[in-house]
């Protein structure tokens, strides 16, 4: 099977054209096998597998979106420019309407290799999340360390499509992201599980970020994460409505367009190489 590598601020993606082949399908091993660290992916490994499909209502393609575990997901922002970009350079369209699982999203080129996308509302209310009980997302309850003592507490909560906690933080380069995100990520509070946002505010205009994702671990860039990311400090009074959104792999930009509600992202696309992968 072949396949493509890309990559969106350095979140890596193994991406297989099925619009050709409805019956096309990758069973969670298989997603394992070819995301997994040393394996078809290099030695990097991928971050998610996508699968592309024909359109099913309206749009101009169709995306599949699996986590490296092999759990299938609503939504991944860098994919959801890598995909759009890739029929582009297919069709010379300007603007593509990528269909997902959870939304119809419009995408367009403002870039030879960048691409906005309009992500939509994101869900703010508790239920969204979504969360065990009610709890004002704005800051929850949610604490790491001694309870008369956390050493993180009074996250944001928010949903891009998935579900998002984002803490800030005033130290984050040696911060143990693979030790906090995994406690956090399966937390009882978030029954579906959720990503894990450590995020900085530099200034005004400017976060630093790494993210924990749900069933992929750290990774360099989570574009989902960063919308929340900047959607959780406006609300916390921390950021105005945009601001760059600075990761391990590359930086983002986020506008939080207050005349709609809707978060734009934008950022790069890098197309890396060809895959394949040989099923036992």
């Amino acid at each position: 099977m072949r396949f493509i590598i890309m990559n969106g601020a350095g979140n890596r993606f193994g991406v297989f054209d099925a619009r050709q082949d409805p019956a096309f399908d990758l069973s969670p091993e298989t997603v394992q096998a070819i995301a997994k660290k040393g394996g078809p992916m290099g030695s990097a490994g991928a971050d998610q597998i996508i699968i592309m499909r024909a359109p099913k209502s309206g749009g101009d393609v169709f995306m599949d979106i699996f986590n490296a575990d092999g759990a299938q997901v609503e939504a991944c922002g860098n994919a959801s420019r890598c995909i759009p970009w890739l029929v582009m350079n297919e069709t010379d369209k300007q603007n593509i309407r990528l269909e997902t699982n959870v939304a119809i999203l419009e995408t367009i080129r403002t870039g030879a290799f960048e691409i906005a996308v309009d992500m939509g509302m994101p869900g703010l209310d508790w239920q969204d999340i979504p969360l065990a009980e009610y709890m004002d997302t704005r800051v929850i309850d949610v604490k790491v360390g001694p309870i008369d003592n956390p050493v993180l507490s009074r996250p944001g909560a928010v949903s891009m499509g998935n579900p998002h906690c984002v803490f800030f933080v005033d130290e984050i380069e040696g911060l143990a992201v693979d030790k906090i995100g995994p406690m956090i990520e399966f937390h009882p509070l978030f029954p579906k599980q959720c990503n894990v946002g450590f995020a900085k505010v530099q200034d005004i205009n400017s976060i630093r970020l790494r993210v924990w994702e749900r069933g992929a671990g750290l990774t360099k860039a989570c574009g989902t994460g960063a919308c929340a990311a900047l959607v959780a400090a406006h609300r916390q009074g921390r950021t105005g409505r945009q601001a760059h959104i600075i990761m391990d792999g590359g930086a983002l930009f986020i506008h939080w367009r207050e005349s709609d509600n809707h978060v734009i992202m934008s950022g790069p696309v890098e197309l890396e190489q060809d895959g394949e992968f040989s099923p036992i």
